[in-house]
């Protein structure tokens, strides 16, 4: 495995992308995910210059970040969060990918030292196994976290189903990120919504022409 040859790959086909949408380069951010591989590889990997490293499961974040806390990383937790794990990683996280529950939104406000940077994760494409609120359930969803001052909800996040098409994905991706738009417009405290976190090495292209401001590429960064 070539890591520098693998990154340059990665960062070239997402600048790729972004200019085709006709997006500045620094409008998108490149989440490494690192599940598969061990914490020397993600520490070459952040000396390569990747900065946003993503892990989905708890215990192995604890161990990466253990290992490469003194390095100058932005750490993305961006797997189902259960809710006797949060106090024991959500305040070293950055960002959080995937409050997919109010229930979980209560733990992580009473956990939180400092406001953390939250995506709702939402299920646009209605398949049964994936998580995330529906959009029909935000309006109530919403009114319940607006009084949580640990939590900031900079955006939206959603996954396609792994067999969409082209098309389907071009759907999944532009209801996301129309619906980020009229959130963003109400205008709620602690609420931006300026972000979306969509897109995975197989269909990143589309995201980006979709809007979205971080994409999380795994599989890319690790083929031999």
């Amino acid at each position: 495995m070539d890591l520098q040859k693998n990154k340059d790959l990665v960062y070239e086909e997402v600048a790729r992308a972004i200019h085709q949408a006709n997006r500045p380069e620094s409008s998108v951010a490149i989440v490494a995910v690192t599940k598969y591989v061990d914490s020397d590889t993600v520490a070459q990997l952040v000396d390569l210059g990747v900065q946003h490293i993503g892990e989905n499961r708890v215990d192995k974040f604890l161990d990466k970040y253990e290992h490469l806390k003194d390095k100058n990383v932005t750490w993305h937790l961006i797997g189902t969060l259960q809710r006797r794990k949060v106090k024991e990683v959500i305040n070293l996280v950055d960002y959080f990918h995937a409050l997919d529950s109010v229930k979980l939104a209560k733990e992580i406000q009473k956990r939180a030292q400092y406001p953390i940077k939250c995506f709702l994760q939402v299920n646009i494409s209605g398949e049964e196994s994936k998580h995330g609120f529906k959009p029909d359930e935000l309006d109530e969803v919403l009114e319940e976290l607006s009084s949580y001052d640990k939590l900031k909800i900079v955006g939206l996040m959603t996954m396609a189903p792994i067999d969409a098409t082209e098309r389907e994905l071009n759907y999944i991706f532009k209801q996301t990120n129309d619906l980020r738009q009229s959130l963003k417009e109400r205008n709620i405290k602690n609420m931006p919504f300026d972000d979306l976190s969509m897109g995975m090495s197989r269909d990143f292209p589309i995201a980006i022409q979709n809007g979205s401001t971080f994409v999380r590429i795994g599989t890319s960064f690790f083929r031999e």
